[in-house]
């Protein structure tokens, strides 16, 4: 692409087409991820909800399960993106050469990384839809603001999806994944998560505040719980900055990698 600019065709349509065929008879192991954070909400919101209590928040206390749902629906954002970003894309950058075929065809490099992008939100937005309905039938949804949550969780899948796939394009083997469970299960327990920020020692507030993770829980809480203020544009920039960045990268990776 002229000037190293990611630029959005039809031809990376083509790349979102292959991979939902693909899944045409594989839609169980597709749906299966929506039920991991349905069953964190049921056992830790509802469950251990009924033993912790209200929670205070800035629009006043809260039940327990009302104050986790946003979490929750940030980490499956998060949870639906990250595994077609790493995995699904390591096999079939470094196995299948998946992309060495496409790259036969008129699909360039850069229409390869927006494909695979658009379709990891797809993934992470068919998770997102799910547990949003699940928690607005438990009447966990303070707020008319909180319609606003599925497309925020867009964002927090777009950041964590385009990151995981500039990252994983320097993995050697399989080996490396270990790198990313350690990297995604503390920001999903430490990200404010589960407890207020105020919870944490002083001293880990302003670590727990760097993790892109909290930005997408923090953006989340607020619109669910019509706690609206000047900072959720402020965790959307963040997260927004952070997925175009990971989207130049990767572009430019998978270039370098499949054109040397």
């Amino acid at each position: 692409m002229p000037g190293g600019h990611v630029i959005v065709t039809g031809r990376a349509g083509t790349v979102f087409e292959r991979n939902l065929v693909s899944y045409r008879r594989e839609w169980v192991a597709l749906v299966t991820g929506f039920f991991e954070p349905v069953f964190y909400l049921f056992s830790l919101g509802v469950g251990i909800g009924a033993l912790v209590g209200d929670i205070a928040t800035p629009v006043g206390p809260v039940p327990y399960a009302q104050f986790v749902a946003p979490a929750l629906l940030a980490a499956s954002a998060m949870n639906g993106a990250v595994f077609d970003a790493t995995f699904n894309l390591f096999f079939k950058l470094r196995y299948a050469r998946t992309y060495e075929a496409i790259l036969a065809t008129p699909v360039g490099p850069r229409d390869v990384a927006v494909g695979e992008t658009l379709w990891s939100l797809a993934r992470g937005g068919l998770y997102v839809v799910g547990f949003f309905l699940v928690a607005a039938a438990m009447g966990l949804v303070a707020s008319a603001w909180g319609l606003l949550a599925v497309p925020a969780a867009l964002l927090v899948s777009f950041a964590f999806c385009t990151v995981g796939m500039a990252a994983t394009t320097f993995m050697r083997d399989f080996r490396d994944f270990d790198y990313v469970e350690l990297t995604v299960l503390p920001l999903f327990l430490l990200s404010a998560t589960f407890f207020p920020l105020a919870s944490y020692p002083e001293q880990l507030q302003w670590l727990v505040r760097l993790s892109p993770l909290y930005q997408g829980v923090a953006l989340e809480r607020g619109l669910m719980l019509g706690d609206l203020s000047w900072a959720l544009l402020g965790h959307a920039a963040v997260l927004l900055v952070l997925g175009a960045v990971g989207l130049a990268v990767v572009g430019r990776r998978i270039e370098r990698l499949l054109l040397r």
